[in-house]
């Protein structure tokens, strides 16, 4: 693979250089020409949130010329030297030329940020701070709280922030800060993120940028067009910014699910079910045969739930503008910013393989391979010695081959008014309105047809990404499919916030030499999440059933609704299936799923007022000689909720509107300290208190099943507490040389009142839900389920204390003590580790603990760079290791722990600038091709990782290629 990524790369790399050689004569050193940054070890202050940097701090600083990519590396280094808590950020090299394509992807470089990638796309989407979830994090516009969902989490109604909504070139700047400040939005108690936009006077003068890209991704051979223009000028003291963005992409996925873990006979005919379905092999059968083995060796051997090929194709498109009126004159800064962004998803999913979940016969006489008579049968089968797992041929199998067609898209709006007022030398004021708004909907319907009781010959061989299957009955004639099912539905997630902010800095002189800073202030969010679900599955079927078997078949095609997929040589090429077309025209969506469907059950709109007043100040002086910078303050916040979602009431349980009202205060002190050792060595220091609130999902929805075909059933708590942490972080950083760094810092997180989920074993009846929350599988024929049915419920409490620690490592250097040509190198690199974490304990069989992380341990990114003269490139390798897989945080009772396998991602970039109108790039996406997928563990050791064998969700996404030019006129 590396030898295939460096015969991609080298030649490309050597034909730029040449070229760059030849016109060094011209342009010997143009890394000092451009672009301006200040540098300093030991600055003071840190500039208001959302307002204009203070002049008097930016002419206490020396100045260091540099350009591109170093350029961006170096002003964020100087931003981190200045603060006085822990701060990291991320810099545009120059006014709408941010250095990566999506922002989340430019955090994953930031120590302690883990990366979390939609899984559709493989863009990345959220970001986990510190090995805490993403929804402990939070992200602000310009200083305002945000929220916006996208894909996958439209109707999770978890907190947090997509990414992936916005293009980066949308933003001119990140500040990531890990320890808490007074000044800064409460519940981040992973971090607060803070994305700005670009202004006019960012950069005043006449300014016109822009770039055209071709994307090509090798799984789905499709060529996407990008484009990106935005226009910048001021008159006097009157400036105007406006940048608009488009992209599309088409990204396939392909590979093998097992779509929820691995089971044994044994353990699944357990009541209640130990493992993560129940399954009993038919050993009563004539037909059935070890072999040479035993019954015993053959019940205790795993199969997958379910064994098939998945493909998909995802098709993108997102457009963004933003824009920004700016007076600057005087004492008075003012603007007006806005943003917008629109992202449509289209995907068509598909996947072909045998169903082995809840298989086993009671009644003989019933139709085979059909309830009731589903037993698979073992005929001529091995157990793999390493693995345990059951392979074979096997009778009475059945076959489902399913499609789902969706699609969801997201609008994000934003306007703010933004005003600062220099009232004397001493005293700034500034103030800030905004409000936003992120609807998102989504709506898919899912078609499938089933082939009842053949013999099947299954083997993993050895890639488990693309197993074999084999069986005499003909997989593409219609009239072998019956079992028709459907399934539809339609989410809309909003999120709706208002801000208001008035902040006063005041300059002022202590004693000795000192001097201080304070700042304090109010602040008034409120935030609105509503979220309206409906479930037309019902009038789906009533019109799938009058279309009878017969209509369904003559729908079918062996033409796959996704093409260019790898399935490996021991798959099927072909099967029966159905058209995006044909699906949406027989069932769609939109037209399935009326307001008549709605699920009271999952739907609810949440309200949260939140009053805050904060004070802090910095603190100047020296110490034995020593520059120490100081700020210490404390932050008072008030949360109102309001909560109307729909409950349960009387005899019938009829869902009916209800309102839930609550409040709570907290007093968040915080302080940082920074002390310059020597004119290079710095020390940093804080402690401080912050809070999470929960998520809305749980606290405001009431008991649900969320999969009609799971057994498994959670109920929300409308009391829930918000989650507190003292955190303590100290770390030593090196500024060895310009642009260089090298850096340690220990955190540790103590945490109160953490949300943990809880599981309990009870019955159906017991959960007060209609018939209808569970799908066919569990019903009966007059569409009734056994009230005495075990099911898993999983709830919702404050639990005890907790503590997250761990250290993280940070590296940058540009090499310019080099020989020419060679002084263009540099590079960067992070590492972070967390203490194992894990909100439940993991128990084995034997009752052995056994040490899961429900976050990676560990993560690094490492990137080296090449810029000198017109020529850049750039080789980045982004990585975190295996985490417990949220769905399986305990043992099931099969030992097995389901893990999601560590992973990396490799990308490039090589760029040649021409002169500042026209410079060509190439980026590289994914190199490494990786493979992402999760595996079951054995906690008894016997039968191996499981890493390579028991695997799920494998997937592929393939390289993608963006070749294009961008410029400033």
């Amino acid at each position: 693979m590396k030898r295939t990524i460096l015969a991609t790369l080298l030649p490309i790399g050597l034909a730029a250089y040449a070229s760059s050689v030849m016109a060094q004569e011209a342009s010997k050193d143009n890394s000092t020409d451009g672009m301006t940054a200040t540098a300093t070890s030991g600055a003071s202050g840190e500039a208001p949130q959302g307002a204009a940097p203070d002049p008097a701090q930016e002419a206490a600083v020396s100045t260091v010329v540099v350009t591109g990519f170093r350029s961006s590396l170096q002003k964020a280094l100087n931003l981190k030297a200045q603060a006085i808590g822990v701060r990291d950020s991320i810099v545009a090299e120059d006014i709408g030329k941010f250095p990566e394509a999506n922002v989340a992807e430019s955090l994953q470089r930031v120590p302690g940020v883990i990366l979390n990638r939609d899984e559709s796309s493989a863009e990345g989407q959220r970001i986990s701070i510190r090995g805490l979830p993403t929804e402990y994090s939070v992200t602000t516009l310009n200083g305002a709280p945000v929220n916006t969902t996208s894909t996958s989490t439209i109707g999770s109604a978890a907190r947090g922030f997509n990414y992936d909504v916005f293009a980066s070139e949308l933003f001119g700047r990140i500040d990531f800060y890990k320890s808490p400040l007074a000044e800064l939005t409460e519940g981040g108690l992973g971090g607060v993120v803070d994305l700005q936009s670009p202004r006019p006077f960012d950069n005043p003068k006449r300014t016109i940028r822009y770039a055209v890209t071709g994307a090509y991704n090798t799984m789905s051979k499709h060529a996407d067009p990008m484009g990106f223009a935005l226009f910048s000028n001021t008159w006097g003291p009157v400036g105007f910014l406006i940048g608009v963005s488009h992209s599309a992409s088409v990204n396939n996925r392909s590979g093998f699910e097992a779509t929820g873990g691995y089971n044994s006979s044994a353990q699944g005919s357990q009541t209640p079910v130990r493992g993560n379905f129940a399954l009993a092999l038919d050993y009563d059968s004539p037909r059935a045969n070890l072999g040479g083995y035993t019954r015993e060796q053959v019940d205790n051997a795993l199969l997958p739930r379910i064994y098939r090929f998945y493909g998909s194709a995802n098709d993108r498109s997102r457009d963004g503008l933003v824009s920004s009126l700016q007076y600057k004159s005087g004492p008075f800064n003012l603007s007006v910013d806005t943003m917008y962004s629109k992202l449509k998803n289209r995907r068509d999913e598909m996947y072909f393989g045998l169903l082995v979940r809840n298989s086993r016969t009671t009644n003989r006489n019933a139709p085979a391979g059909q309830t009731g008579n589903n037993g698979l049968i073992p005929l001529n089968v091995a157990i793999d010695a390493g693995s345990n797992l059951l392979t074979g041929t096997f009778g009475n199998s059945s076959y489902s081959s399913g499609v789902t067609y969706s699609e969801d898209e997201t609008a994000f709006g934003y306007l703010s008014l933004n005003g600062r007022w220099q009232a004397n030398e001493r005293l700034v004021v500034t103030g800030q309105a905004s409000i936003n708004d992120s609807k998102a909907t989504s709506y898919q319907s899912t078609l499938s047809g089933q082939i009842f009781g053949v013999d099947s010959t299954i083997d993993y061989g050895s890639d488990h990404v693309y197993p074999s299957l084999s069986s005499p009955v003909s997989y593409t004639d219609p009239n072998n499919f019956q079992g028709f099912g459907i399934g539809t539905g339609w989410t809309r997630e909003t999120d709706k916030g208002k801000q208001a902010r008035l902040v006063a800095d005041w300059d002022y002189d202590l004693p000795g030499g000192w001097s201080g800073h304070l700042k304090g202030g109010a602040v008034y969010v409120e935030t609105t999440k509503g979220i309206n679900k409906r479930n037309g599955t019902s009038l789906a079927t009533a019109r799938l059933n009058a279309l009878g078997t017969t209509g369904l078949r003559g729908g079918m095609t062996s033409d796959l609704p996704v093409s260019e997929l790898d399935m490996g040589g021991g798959w099927p090429a072909r099967w029966g299936t159905f058209s995006r077309d044909y699906t949406f025209a027989t069932f769609n969506p939109l037209e399935f799923n009326p307001e008549s469907s709605f699920t009271p059950a999952q739907s609810f709109t949440a309200k949260e007022k939140i009053s805050t007043a904060f004070i802090q100040s910095d603190f100047k002086g020296k110490v034995a000689g020593k520059d120490l910078r100081v700020n210490a303050g404390v932050r008072y916040s008030r949360t109102e909720t309001d909560i109307a979602n729909f409950k349960q009431q009387g005899a019938s349980l009829v869902y009916a509107p209800n309102r839930e009202q609550g409040s709570y205060s907290n007093l968040l002190p915080a302080i940082s300290a920074a002390l310059d050792l020597t004119d290079t060595l710095m020390w940093r220091a804080s402690w401080g208190k912050t809070i999470s609130r929960a998520s809305l999902g749980i606290i405001a929805a009431q008991t649900v099943i969320p999969n009609p075909f799971d057994n498994t059933a959670t109920s929300g708590n409308p009391n829930l507490r918000p989650q507190q942490s003292k955190n303590l972080d100290t770390s030593l950083e090196w500024y060895f040389q310009e642009g260089g760094l090298l850096s340690a810092a220990v955190f540790r997180k103590t945490l109160t009142d953490a949300t943990v989920a809880n599981t309990s074993q009870t019955t159906f009846g017991a959960l007060g839900l209609p018939d209808t929350a569970l799908g066919a599988l569990f019903q009966d024929a007059n569409g009734r389920v056994d009230p005495n049915l075990p099911m898993t419920l999983r709830s919702y409490t404050n639990a005890g204390e907790q503590v997250l620690k761990g250290f993280e490592l940070a590296y940058q250097q540009a090499f310019t003590f080099l020989p020419e040509p060679f002084r263009g190198l540099g590079a960067l690199a992070s590492f972070t580790h967390i203490d194992p974490f894990n909100s439940a304990r993991w128990i084995s069989n034997g009752g052995r603990e056994v040490k899961v992380n429900s976050v990676p341990k560990y993560a690094y990114s490492t990137t080296a760079y090449y810029e000198r003269g017109p020529l850049a490139l750039r080789l980045s390798w982004n990585y975190k290791g295996r985490s417990l897989h949220g769905d399986n945080p305990r043992n099931l009772g099969d030992d097995l722990i389901r893990w999601r396998a560590a992973r990396g991602y490799l990308d490039g970039n090589i760029s040649y600038r021409f002169n500042d109108a026209i410079e060509l790039r190439i980026d590289a996406l994914n190199l490494s091709n990786t493979l992402s997928y999760d595996y079951f563990e054995d906690a008894s050791g016997r039968f191996g990782s499981g890493r390579k064998t028991r695997m799920d969700y494998a997937k592929y996404d393939g390289r993608t290629i963006k070749i294009g030019i961008r410029g400033k006129l």
